[in-house]
């Protein structure tokens, strides 16, 4: 992992912050109401379906209702964005899209490719739509990395993408932000 006691954030200092801005903006894990889908890629599917199951428990502990929750298959990581976009867009839109998919280095410059095009698809998706697309699509080096970080524990990255879609929405519905 590259986060460390040492680089994350202390949620002690937030008083301080808070004191020092007319408006102070930070999200919830909460999920009720929310409407949140999901890209998964079927290629290295054993370890996005870890990813997924990770996803899902984080959101049905937020009270995201399962009628509230579409998970969309598609081929690859490479054919994810397209997905994202779809839901983003849907005449019924969901509040937070959540990519989830795992992209292994091999021999080739294929790797390069796919993963940079995955992530920049997902970014181009939320910020031309506004709704919240959260990578969590591994890049990683080796299986073993992948099944690591797929783990069924709080450090699933499926977990933390379905998080941080809850945090994003509700930072979103807050403050000076909040639609009329």
């Amino acid at each position: 992992m590259t986060s460390s006691k040492d680089t994350a954030f202390n949620p002690d200092e937030t008083a301080s912050f808070r004191a020092r801005a007319g408006e102070y903006l930070e999200g919830s894990s909460g999920g009720r109401g929310f409407r949140v889908a999901i890209v998964c890629a079927r290629f290295n599917g054993a370890i996005t379906a870890r990813l997924l199951d990770g996803a899902l428990s984080a959101l049905e502990e937020a009270g995201v209702d399962r009628r509230d929750i579409s998970i969309g298959w598609v081929p690859g990581a490479f054919e994810i964005p397209l997905l994202a976009l779809a839901y983003a867009d849907a005449d019924r839109a969901f509040d937070a899209v959540i990519t989830l998919g795992a992209v292994i280095r091999g021999d080739t410059g294929h790797y390069e490719v796919v993963a940079g095009e995955c992530a920049r698809g997902a970014q181009d998706v939320q910020l031309s739509t506004r709704v919240p697309v959260i990578f969590g699509v591994l890049t990683v080096n080796t299986v073993e990395q992948a099944l690591e970080r797929s783990e069924s524990d709080e450090t699933n990255k499926g977990r933390e993408a379905a998080q941080s879609a809850l945090a994003m929405v509700s930072v979103l519905r807050q403050g000076s932000l909040a639609s009329p």
